[in-house]
């Protein structure tokens, strides 16, 4: 019997094993998909947003800003990328002001610092391509960007490493309450524990229906983008909003952590769990409304596009409780839920605290990890040092990116271990340049097939039934 169970493996569940991990608890996160970071952690705006949106006095207020204050600690520690950018929110009429200037008194409210209103001079010299048709706009220092899964993929490899285990492919299907705690069944699994908790995105309203929960209704909202090449990172230096409405915070022109340059959301309520798909009336929502902040986007140079689902609860604001003690169930983590993950984990282990959890120090709990990225980071010196002790890192794989063999090795070994294409490029970014995989994807499912001992046409681009390669043509080569 487990400690404590955790369903879900994205940036809240990740952020929850981590906390947990530095004391003396047996931990198992359960995931239903093949990785970690699959649902919508793996596809959203990649934004710590500074806090002066959520409604003064909402979970998701607090949680912001305490999220947003301890987060750069937080990525210093897991060795993630951090980039402390500034928010700008854009105002092109009258009707733009004064819900800029509401935002700014909520601001303070939620106790965001160093906000100010600038109005279109200012604005000109802070972000020169910003459209002429801006009047003014909110300035939020103390936002930044991150990479969402890489952050996930750093929570829940450190929480391994400090002794939590990840069961993949484990959908919870049934819960039953028990004289101890819980039992949680797959089709052809189950686990103990004494607590749970719930951190299932736009399922945790099934979740808590296992446990008897009714109260919480959620739905997903679906949200497309659009990714420019490398080469257009630098059209803004700042990521730009124009002003949110009662669908979310509209669509955004953002650099990415990367280097690239990153359009939408779009915002669109919906049934469907599962779907995922973008749309020509998706890419135009956005073409339009981006041009709109910043007039000259050179379209031509986009090389992906993808879409995640938000999970939309009925109340306006995050949804942490505890329909039964033991357990406790998180649902609506929306935006700013990545922002808010680290003190969302604080506020879950202080819940569990109160309901009787014993919280004995981990003395062997270490809070650091390596970043994945370590040897590109490296000096040229560096660099040929290491190649010197394992050649495979001078094997260039992915041109577009520049990874090589010996990182691709590092992603597909090391916790939480890569199973899969995406896995890899979620974690090495190799197949994430201009040719989108094109050239590198054949070798990577070579090194998976090899490392994992698996067949060349059993390695899948994302689990399940997702295979690259049905098999050999007749002169031998894979298909």
């Amino acid at each position: 019997m487990y400690d404590v169970v955790i369903i879900g493996a994205g940036i809240v569940g990740g952020m929850t094993a981590r906390a947990l991990s530095k004391y003396n608890l047996s931990i198992c996160i359960l995931e239903k998909e093949n990785d970690v970071a699959m649902g919508a952690t793996k596809a959203n705006s990649a934004i710590v947003h500074a806090g002066f949106d959520a409604k003064e006095g909402s979970l998701k207020a607090k949680l912001n800003v305490r999220g947003a204050e301890i987060m750069p600690t937080v990525c210093r520690e897991l060795g993630v990328k951090y980039q402390n950018n500034g928010s700008l929110v854009v105002g092109f009429n009258e009707e733009d002001r004064a819900i800029i200037n509401d935002l700014l008194l909520r601001g303070k409210a939620n106790g965001v610092a160093n906000m100010e209103i600038l109005e279109k001079d200012a604005l000109k010299r802070l972000e020169p391509g910003i459209s002429d048709q801006a009047i003014c706009a909110l300035h939020a220092p103390t936002a930044a960007i991150i990479c969402p899964y890489d952050l996930t993929v750093a929570a829940i490899g450190n929480a391994m490493d400090n002794g939590a285990q990840l069961k993949r492919n484990f959908e919870v299907c049934r819960i039953e309450s028990t004289e101890n705690g819980y039992n949680l069944f797959s089709q052809n699994d189950s686990v103990e524990a004494r607590f749970v908790i719930g951190c299932a995105g736009v399922y945790s309203d099934a979740v808590g229906n296992m446990v008897g929960d009714t109260t919480c209704r959620v739905h997903p909202r679906k949200g497309e983008y659009i990714l420019l090449d490398k080469e257009c990172g630098t059209l803004v230096s700042h990521t730009i909003f124009q002003t949110p409405s009662k669908m979310g915070k509209g669509v955004l022109i953002s650099p990415t952590v990367d280097g690239n340059l990153l359009l939408g959301p779009t915002s669109m309520d919906g049934e469907d769990k599962e779907n995922k798909a973008t749309t020509q009336e998706g890419f135009a929502d956005i073409i339009a409304k981006a041009q709109k902040s910043i007039g000259s986007i050179p379209l031509g140079k986009t090389i992906t596009s993808f879409c995640g689902l938000r999970a939309v609860g009925s109340t306006g604001d995050f949804i942490i409780n505890s329909p039964q003690k033991g357990f406790i169930n998180t649902a609506g983590i929306e935006s700013p839920g990545l922002s808010a993950s680290p003190a969302i984990a604080e506020y879950i282990v202080q819940m569990l605290k109160e309901q009787g959890l014993t919280l004995t120090e981990n003395k062997n709990y270490d809070p650091i990890r390596t970043s994945s990225h370590a040897f590109r980071e490296m000096s040229l010196e560096e660099k040929n040092k290491v190649i010197k002790e394992d050649p495979t890192y001078g094997r260039i794989i992915c041109r577009c990116e520049g990874i090589t063999e010996g990182e691709i090795l590092d992603a597909i070994h090391r916790n939480p271990k890569a199973r899969d294409l995406d896995g890899v490029k979620r974690r090495t970014r190799a197949q994430m340049g201009r040719c989108q995989g094109g050239f590198c994807s054949p070798y990577i499912t070579e090194l998976l097939a090899r490392e994992l001992n698996i067949p060349y046409e059993s390695v899948t681009k994302f689990g399940r039934a997702s295979v690259i390669n049905m098999g050999k043509t007749k002169g031998g080569q894979e298909v």
